[in-house]
């Protein structure tokens, strides 16, 4: 396997790493989140930075503020 292969397979999983902390930011799933960026990369980066968090439930459990 040629050094720029290996050097892009590294630099995909490793933005498929942020995009799970980023999703978990927003309160979404990482594992999901980790999955799909392995498959769309920079667009699922582009999905998680532009939709909003998703509200939280009603009669559910209160975040401290």
């Amino acid at each position: 396997m040629p050094v720029i292969d290996r050097e892009y397979f590294v630099g995909w999983g490793t933005l498929a790493l942020i995009n799970a902390g980023l999703a978990q930011g927003k309160r979404r799933s990482g594992l999901a989140w980790f999955f799909v960026s392995l498959l769309l990369g920079p667009i699922a980066t582009f999905i998680i930075v532009v939709t909003d968090p998703p509200a939280p439930k009603r009669g559910g459990t209160t975040l401290a503020p």
